[in-house]
């Protein structure tokens, strides 16, 4: 059956949830988030468009008390309490070798060979499509009534070895903590800026 697509645009409430109402959250409420919610929100986020498909986004959901410690240690003081609180936070990588995986990902073409012998390439193409990735990530969870919080500020190095030491070809990205956020937790709305302050149409 070949499914119909059409132009309606989602709702109002529906664009107020994704953007306009959502907020970057510091700090968390105590309410779990299930190892299925963090399925459902894989199973939403691969669908988002990348480069030939490539998929180079390697993610490491961080739930357990030990593992948000090892993760806290990596991260500058201001972000420790908002990785101890948050029910999961997500380290968000890149595999520098995705190109491997393009056989099955994009069998259309012999995309592989773009990348062979390229290694700076492919951390370019990697870094900028699981970029990507993490922004779905984040639509994902808010369209499923998650909040989210991403953070730069931890020592990449330390990310790298505390949780990709069995895939040294993967990097951090960076990380984004997800529950139920702290309404408290937030600050206002900083100025977003007009149309034409940063945009061209040319």
């Amino acid at each position: 059956m070949t499914r119909q697509f059409h132009d309606q645009a989602l709702s109002p409430e529906a664009l107020d949830q994704l953007f306009r109402e959502a907020r970057s959250y510091n700090g968390w409420r105590d309410r779990p988030v299930s190892d299925a919610q963090l399925r459902a929100i894989w199973e939403l986020m691969k669908m988002g468009p990348t480069s030939a498909n490539m998929q180079p986004v390697r993610i490491v959901w961080v739930k357990s008390p030990e593992a948000k410690a090892r993760l806290a240690e990596c991260v500058m003081e201001g972000n420790k309490a908002k990785v101890l609180s948050a029910p999961v936070v997500a380290v968000i990588g890149y595999d520098i070798d995705f190109h491997e995986e393009l056989p099955w990902l994009f069998p259309h073409t012999d995309a592989k060979s773009w990348f062979e012998g390229d290694e700076a390439q492919r951390e370019e193409a990697a870094l900028r499509n699981s970029s990507l990735q993490g922004a779905y990530l984040m639509l994902a969870a808010r369209a499923l009534g998650l909040d989210c919080g991403p953070m730069s500020g931890f020592d990449p190095a330390a990310v790298n070895a505390a949780f990709f030491a069995e895939e040294p070809r993967h990097r951090v990205n960076f990380i984004c903590a997800l529950g139920y956020g702290d309404p408290d937790s937030i600050f206002a709305r900083s100025p977003r800026p007009e149309f034409e302050r940063f945009t061209r149409i040319a």
